[in-house]
């Protein structure tokens, strides 16, 4: 009921409307009404009130609220259930909790804040509170075990087509899981899976998009290699706006794939990607292979010359030889 008060305020926005009047739409009590109005409030959202004039909505916080991201959102399933937080641990313990007690497909976990947000490697990632997009999205793909890294470079299509779409920045994938503009990483990509047998249960799509982060946000070691969205356009952006675009964006190339497999998916990330046609470095933890990388399978491995012949890479640290720039 709070988010159907917040709707119709958002409608007459900068405007008055009385309370009887909310009371008679949503059928519920003036005294209901102000309490929803006084939760908005303690909320952040500035909501001014008068006697005889009643309620007019001001100003939206910058948070990530369900009911700003659900307002205006095209999709069917992605984002469709949020579950916000000020601060957590990280969202992809969170959303994989969730999806083992069975929470639906397209559920997404999202944060202002992560104290203990991972990357790949299980690297520490920089999540400070309000600048960033931090989120994981739960997924019930159906697939083979063999297909699930694929929805990691799905993921990877998706922000960065938002990113183009949204700020009208070229966006690039280095592989699996980076994109950078600029020659600067802007979001890193963590997929978590459970399987049965060789059915995937559920996949955890972890999403760590550097929105309005500045400077000296980040640790001094990676100022050189990272970069937000806020540095390159020189502004702060729509968090909110940028998400229901990723979201958007996901949610069509997820039905894409569940439609007609990876196929598709694989051309888009082959037209958007800085990695192919360049020497790189494999780390995979037990050998370093270096040589050059000519081709992604249909299950997203990375096909890679080397002196030791042709190696497919399903994970690993892949370093480029020759950064774009």
């Amino acid at each position: 009921m709070k988010e159907a008060v917040l709707e119709i305020l958002r409608h007459h926005r900068g405007t008055f409307i009385s309370g009887q009047e909310l009371s008679e739409r949503l059928g519920i009590t003036r005294t209901a009404v102000w309490k929803h109005i006084k939760t908005l409030q303690q909320e952040g959202y500035r909501i001014e009130a008068q006697p005889r004039r009643g309620y007019c909505l001001q100003e939206v916080p910058d948070f990530l609220y369900p009911e700003e991201l659900r307002a205006g959102l095209s999709t069917s399933c992605i984002g469709r259930n949020i579950v916000h937080y000020h601060e957590v641990g990280s969202t992809n313990t969170v959303a994989k909790q969730l999806a083992e007690r069975g929470e639906r497909e397209g559920t997404v976990v999202i944060a202002e804040k992560q104290t203990e947000g991972r990357g790949r490697l299980g690297r520490r990632w920089e999540s400070p509170y309000g600048k960033g997009i931090w989120l994981s999205i739960i997924l019930r793909p159906r697939v083979a075990t063999d297909a699930a890294p694929s929805i990691t470079l799905l993921a990877a299509v998706a922000v960065a087509k938002a990113i183009k779409n949204f700020c009208g920045l070229e966006a690039l994938i280095k592989w699996p899981n980076d994109i950078l503009v600029r020659g600067k990483k802007v979001c890193g990509i963590l997929t978590e899976m459970k399987a049965d047998m060789d059915v995937v249960e559920y996949v955890v799509v972890g999403i760590g998009l550097n929105a309005n982060l500045e400077v000296q946000d980040f640790p001094e070691e990676i100022r050189d290699k990272a970069t937000s969205l806020r540095i390159l356009l020189n502004k702060k952006i729509s968090r909110v706006n940028l998400v229901r675009k990723l979201f958007g964006e996901f949610e069509s190339l997820y039905n894409l794939f569940r439609e007609h497999g990876f196929s598709p998916i694989r051309s888009m990330w082959k037209e958007m990607n800085t990695t192919l046609g360049q020497q790189v470095q494999v780390n995979t933890l037990t050998s370093v292979y270096s040589g050059l990388a000519v081709d992604i399978t249909e299950d997203g491995g990375l096909v890679v010359e080397t002196k030791e012949g042709t190696k497919v890479f399903y994970g690993g640290e892949v370093s480029l030889r020759k950064h774009l720039n």
